[in-house]
């Protein structure tokens, strides 16, 4: 198990980051969420690691009032919600407000599979801050992340998700912090329908995020597979950039790597393509990592 340096804890909470990896092993890993530890294990039975994440939050200073247990599986489905492996008091509570460069959001530990915060795009939702752009449109936005982090450094932004549920804890998001949803939409509709749509209206934008699941149904039980589907994306995505726009894509999908990645970019872009990824975590090297790319089109 390779627990994080005692140094990059105290950096992190530095900078108002109180969400990050502690811990990792091959099959499993151990993760901070404020006031909450959450075991995430390849294996169906919740490992002996308790007095242990423990001790080692008492010496780094790290509050925790719940130890979660979450059973890693393939996709989202019944039997994964999160169990209790430990609690510091009867009444703990399950969900929590966890801090990411000063920006709050609410995670739920109740609600399944993800608690509502992927950990390994912090890097991506740094750079969108430093993008500072106008207009975000968010696809596949959960609970809206990416246009939380946009609409604080003044962006205006479209959330759009299929599920209604996701895009409402995404409000719930907004409100932590402050934030008016003047000017930001919530669309609970298909992708590959929004997409389209905007192209007709004339709408641009600054920074569209593509960070779908590798496998969804959409309206009328549409089936999306990262692996047949993305590329199309991508060129719906680019019919719809401003310029000088950057697009932001992401997967799960073990077989689209970065560079397969860029091989969906269309060869009718006009002006220079510059693509990149952001310099990995101190915190997380290994599991649950997202294959993303930023893609800036200068024409």
């Amino acid at each position: 198990m390779k627990w994080l340096h005692p140094d990059v804890v105290r950096g992190l909470l530095a900078a108002e980051t109180d969400c990050f990896r502690l811990a990792e092993a091959r099959e499993l890993r151990v993760e901070i969420f404020g006031r909450a530890a959450l075991v995430s294990s390849m294996t169906t039975e919740p490992p002996g690691i308790v007095p242990e994440i423990l001790a080692r939050t008492e010496v780094l200073d790290l509050p925790i009032d719940r130890i979660f247990f979450r059973h890693l599986v393939h996709g989202p489905g019944k039997q994964d919600v999160p169990i209790t492996l430990w609690q510091a008091r009867d009444d703990a509570p399950i969900s929590y407000t966890v801090r990411e460069g000063g920006v709050s959001f609410v995670t739920d530990f109740s609600l399944g599979y993800s608690c509502g915060l992927f950990l390994d795009q912090r890097a991506n939702r740094r750079r969108l801050c430093e993008i500072r752009p106008q207009r975000v449109l968010n696809c596949f936005s959960y609970t809206c992340s990416f246009s939380v982090v946009g609409a604080t450094v003044g962006a205006s932004t479209i959330s759009v998700d299929v599920a209604k549920a996701a895009l409402e804890r995404g409000k719930a998001n907004f409100a932590v912090n402050g934030l008016s949803l003047e000017g930001h939409r919530f669309l609970a509709d298909d992708v590959f329908d929004v997409l389209p749509r905007l192209e007709r209206r004339g709408e641009r934008f600054d920074v569209i995020v593509l960070d779908p699941p590798t496998f969804s149904r959409g309206a009328k039980g549409r089936i999306f597979r990262a692996e047949d589907h993305y590329e199309k994306m991508v060129a719906l995505a680019c019919a719809i950039s401003a310029p000088g726009a950057h697009l932001l894509l992401s997967t799960n999908c073990t077989s689209l790597t970065p560079a397969r990645l860029r091989s969906f970019l269309p060869s009718s872009l006009p002006g220079k393509v510059e693509t990149w990824s952001e310099p990995a975590l101190p915190d997380i090297s290994s599991g649950g990592v997202s294959s993303t790319l930023w893609v800036r089109i200068e024409g």
